[in-house]
């Protein structure tokens, strides 16, 4: 386990890095948010280059919350690089909670769009705006997504029609990626969504896993008035100021030696013991 995972609340995600960043270059960026403990890109193991996105560690976890709050969105190579907690990052989950933004003014980034439609919801994955590849140009679309479909519709109620630098700007479900026309916001994709948002908030609980209590023991009775309380199920509780007396011996359990007491003599809860001869 690298120091990274172990020190998980002072780690963040680092994602839609350019092919170009090195560990060394994230170190530097990083840097200015607060002392670096750690910095890792994670690399495919053929071609030895990293996968778009990395983990810093720093010092204390107050660094890593600066980290987030001036480093997210910030343009690197281009490309608005997305910070924030390294556990809810590894792996975002795609619900198709996705939305097309049209009739953008060609001065809206990644950023702005980020900025918006983050009070609506947690985005899952860094904004999109479909640009020229040649000059770079924004052809005056895009797209965000967002972990959960109640932020979905919520941004679409609230932003659909309303301007954003000086355009009206129209905001939907978007086609999915197959081609068969289908757009986002299904009933079959929420349906999928909330049965993974409670596997993971709810796991299953075996029985097994539950370890019973043994023969004649009584659950604790946190929170009963002594004497007068009743669990269902159970009797009342002890009376007060009960004080429960030493458990006696078993048939078959052995007795304690006898040279620990003189003839005559017996222990406390344990019945006497025959005299010495």
């Amino acid at each position: 386990m690298s120091q990274v995972e172990r020190n998980q609340e002072a780690t963040v995600y680092i994602g839609n890095l350019d092919e170009r960043c090195t560990e060394s270059l994230i170190w530097e960026l990083m840097l200015q948010a607060g002392p670096v403990v750690n910095v890792h890109l994670p690399k495919d193991r053929v071609t030895q280059s990293h996968q778009g996105y990395g983990f810093c560690e720093y010092l204390t976890e107050e660094d890593a919350d600066y980290a987030m709050k001036i480093m997210n969105m910030i343009k690197l190579y281009g490309k608005p690089i997305r910070v924030n907690k390294a556990s809810a990052d590894k792996k975002n989950l795609d619900v198709g909670a996705s939305l097309f933004i049209g009739n953008l003014d060609p001065d809206v980034d990644e950023k702005l769009l980020y900025d918006t439609f983050s009070a609506f919801g947690v985005i899952a994955q860094t904004p999109k705006i479909a640009r020229d590849p040649d000059t770079g140009n924004s052809k005056g679309y895009g797209f965000v997504s967002f972990d959960n479909f109640e932020s979905s519709d919520a941004a679409i109620e609230g932003m659909n029609g309303q301007f954003l630098a000086n355009k009206p700007i129209s905001v939907s479900y978007a086609f999915k990626k197959d081609g068969k026309g289908e757009k986002h916001g299904s009933a079959a994709e929420r349906l999928l969504a909330a049965q993974a948002k409670k596997n993971q908030t709810m796991p299953n609980k075996l029985f097994a896993d539950v370890r019973p209590m043994p023969m004649g023991v009584r659950p604790p009775m946190l929170g009963m008035p002594p004497g007068g309380g009743m669990m269902p199920g159970f009797p009342p509780g002890p009376p007060v100021g009960y004080q429960p007396r030493p458990p006696m011996m078993s048939m078959g359990a052995p007795r304690p030696p006898y040279t620990a007491a003189m003839p005559g003599q017996h222990y406390p809860g344990y019945a006497p013991q025959p005299p010495q001869y």
